[in-house]
């Protein structure tokens, strides 16, 4: 397995320590804040449930995925040259971890959480304002929250690039297996995940008939497909 997302962190005597996060089973604290966490080991598959393999991505598409509960999208992107490595990272406490660069062979591929940590914007069923930007879209190569027009970059661990947006968004720790296929196996970085529950409860309700429902992690298998199929109306201002 190719593993490309690593974290480092900050030891009580001030020394940085390189960690790979998928060989760890509960959650890594650095200083006051977690910075990786790891989930159950999830295959992206189509909606046939056959699995996606590096070669069947589309350079520049915006694909969706929910990880790693039921109620929370994230975004899958092959960018169209290899993203930066080993690029330091603070969340909006100052903790600081790096993220070491896009999967597969190329260094392309990179997934991150779908919660804008501005205001939690998010991708959902009916609509979505964040997407990556291709060359020769406004903000070209980044990904964009349009709530509040917070900009991401995209092959730099989606560190802030502009907005008010406090922290890059949490990435997904993706794995790729020997045959090619793409797995999701953590988080790293700063989640949303428990002030989007609470200020989502009415909306998760509707759309998975509880908030317990929205609430459940994912395991096996996550179905991927390109954002025009998972959400109604994609918003770009």
């Amino acid at each position: 397995m190719q593993r490309r997302n690593f974290l480092k962190i900050v030891s009580a005597t001030g020394a940085m320590i390189a960690i790979d996060p998928s060989t760890i089973e509960n959650t890594l604290f650095a200083e006051d804040g977690s910075l990786y966490k790891r989930y159950a080991k999830v295959q992206l598959v189509d909606p046939t449930g056959t699995p996606i393999t590096v070669e069947k991505l589309e350079t520049g598409e915006n694909y969706v995925f929910n990880y790693p509960f039921a109620g929370t999208s994230c975004l899958l992107v092959e960018l169209p040259e290899k993203a930066a490595e080993n690029v330091e990272l603070k969340d909006e406490y100052g903790n600081r971890y790096i993220w070491k660069g896009g999967a597969g062979a190329n260094g392309t591929i990179v997934a991150y959480c779908g919660i804008c940590p501005h205001q939690l914007t998010h991708i959902n069923k009916d609509e979505s304002f964040i997407t990556y930007r291709n060359p020769g879209e406004r903000f070209e190569g980044n990904i964009v929250c349009d709530g509040h027009t917070s900009v991401f970059e995209a092959d730099h661990g989606c560190r802030v690039k502009s907005g008010k947006a406090p922290q890059p968004l949490a990435s997904i720790v993706l794995e790729i297996g020997a045959d090619d296929t793409l797995w999701a196996v953590g988080v790293l970085g700063r989640d949303k995940f428990h002030e989007f529950f609470r200020s989502f409860r009415r909306e998760l309700k509707e759309q998975f008939g509880s908030k317990r429902r929205a609430k459940a992690k994912v395991v096996s298998v996550a179905e991927t497909v390109p954002m025009q199929v998972y959400c109604r109306e994609i918003i770009q201002l």
